[in-house]
């Protein structure tokens, strides 16, 4: 009996995967043939997709379920959520990130933690309307973290990164910081009893929050050093260039699992260790290699990404969930246009005071952030995503499952804001940014324009843009004098000086990096070489 058991859910595991990789298939043909569309995006079009299957199988299953295997966070967080973290880091575009980290940090960090308390403090006022007593402190912090959580792929998806270089880079970087700091946030929450809150509770809440912080960037760090340190000294390329992608993959997720398995923050370990090995390991392997990592990493976090949506689709229509609900769908209406209203205002009252402060630093006009990009970074932030998801179904799941009726509203409220955000605001997108970026003008109001997207991988971190050697070629004579409005308003040029300088002296002669690491030819051009050899001598 116990082996037939085991036959039937091996099974049903094979007939699930088979399933999922035949939507994959056709998601990928779909989103190919809609890609010009002025409406869809890959990600709605995965949803939709996932609400199809999810109808499909309720039908067939006379509606006993509606996807083939149950949400597991554990899945989301473990195997799908590190590809798409390092993919992020491993592809930015450097120098527009860390020329605009400080603008970063306040729209991701500060943004974020605002949203938290509107959504947090929101929730805890207008939730005792409509008599939902089985909410205690820890819930309504925790709604706070889960629903500050953005999902920015659909306005990504929109935007050029050639033709807007700032508002890409604020988009993209502000999108994973927010996800890590939500997650941070969720996690500390957990670990702390909350029932009593005292000074010293809340102070050891936020020292937890900088903690984390702290030692999962730092560790990202120091796990992407010694990739390039191994890989520099080794030589591996020299006999195989599939052992140095190997162990790029194979330490790029250890360093998520180990910051996993002393309660640090994965993801922005992960997300430093892919700016580390971008900068310093990337460089270290033979060109075959660089290729195929590159590639290869895009296409992990693209499938990741799309099984994300597909599964979201799916479950929206579990009738385990919506059988609870069903019984006071009134209440479940309320809860989930409150969170969708402090969505909105959360976001609102980040982004725009944020934006302005930044704006106080930048002082050339170019370099300013404008309403009509702040209009888009507020947009990009409306989508909750899977992050969301994946944090309530930890919260108020018990393995994917719901037991009791108030979390399967807040689960179903979930679903319902996360379908809400991405399907409206997502075909939304395409028409919003085209009409407040059109293709005339979004190179004017933007920093220069970068080189393609495989050249920003070969960029330094940071650049000095008060180079005299620039300034020379250009033939301007107005160089500006040091006054201390300067050193307020601009820090970044010398801070951008003396990291090249430490970079350049310390860092890449001993981990690597552009032009501190010789030519090395894959092992299929050293043998193409040594055949030549032979008939050179002839010809000779």
């Amino acid at each position: 009996m116990d082996w037939t058991t085991l036959f039937m859910k091996m099974d049903a595991s094979v007939d699930s995967i088979t399933l999922f990789v035949v939507l994959l298939c056709f998601c990928i043909v779909i989103g190919h043939l809609l890609e010009k569309s002025r409406w869809m995006t890959e990600s709605v079009t995965a949803l939709f997709i996932g609400l199809c299957t999810g109808i499909f199988i309720l039908v067939t299953t006379k509606g006993k379920s509606s996807h083939p295997f149950v949400f597991d966070e554990h899945l989301f967080f473990i195997y799908l959520l590190p590809p798409i973290i390092f993919n992020a880091g491993f592809q930015v575009k450097k120098k527009q990130f860390f020329q605009n980290f400080i603008t970063i940090s306040l729209l991701g960090a500060v943004g974020c933690l605002i949203s938290f308390v509107i959504i947090w403090l929101g929730a805890t006022l207008m939730f005792r309307n409509l008599d939902i007593g089985f909410l205690d402190l820890k819930d309504y912090l925790a709604l706070g973290a889960i629903f500050s959580a953005t999902d920015t792929v659909c306005t990504l998806q929109v935007l050029n990164q050639d033709e807007t270089p700032l508002l890409y880079s604020l988009v993209f970087g502000e999108g994973v910081v927010n996800d890590a700091t939500s997650v941070v946030l969720f996690n500390a929450i957990q670990r702390f009893d909350l029932s009593h809150i005292t000074s010293t509770v809340a102070m050891g809440l936020f020292g937890n929050f900088i903690y984390l912080f702290i030692t999962s960037t730092v560790l990202g760090i120091v796990v992407g050093l010694l990739t390039a340190y191994v890989i520099k000294k080794l030589y591996l390329g020299r006999h195989s260039t599939d052992r140095e992608v190997a162990l790029m993959i194979l330490m790029a997720y250890l360093s998520y699992m180990v910051a996993e398995l002393f309660d640090l923050s994965g993801i922005l370990t992960v997300f430093f260790c892919g700016i580390v090995m971008s900068h310093y390991t990337w460089h270290n392997v033979t060109e075959k290699s660089r290729v195929t990592t590159k590639h290869g990493f895009a296409t992990l976090s693209f499938i990741s990404e799309i099984f994300i949506f597909l599964y979201v689709g799916m479950d929206a229509l579990d009738i385990e969930k919506w059988k609870f609900v069903s019984k006071s769908p009134g209440k479940s209406i309320g809860v989930s246009s409150i969170l969708l209203v402090l969505v909105l205002v959360g976001r609102a009252a980040s982004v725009f005071p944020l934006c302005f402060l930044s704006n106080l630093t930048r002082k050339s006009q170019n370099e300013k952030i404008g309403f009509k990009q702040q209009v888009t970074v507020w947009w990009a932030g409306l989508m909750r995503g899977a992050v969301s998801v994946a944090l309530a179904y930890n919260w108020f799941t018990m393995s994917g499952r719901t037991q009791q009726p108030g979390n399967a509203i807040m689960i179903t409220s979930t679903i319902t804001v996360v379908l809400f955000t991405n399907v409206v605001c997502g075909l939304l997108t395409k028409p919003l940014v085209r009409f407040l970026l059109p293709q005339h003008k979004q190179s004017s109001n933007t920093m220069l324009p970068e080189i393609s997207s495989e050249m920003s991988l070969v960029l330094p971190i940071l650049t000095n843009r008060d180079d005299p050697k620039q300034d020379s070629m250009s033939g301007s004579d107005n160089t500006p004098r040091p006054n201390l409005r300067m050193l307020l308003t601009r820090p970044t040029p010398s801070v951008h000086y003396y990291w090249r300088m430490f970079d350049d002296t310390v860092m890449r002669p001993i981990f690597g990096g552009r032009g501190f690491v010789p030519h090395i030819p894959s092992p299929e051009q050293n043998s193409l070489h040594e055949r030549l050899l032979p008939e050179q001598d002839i010809v000779e």
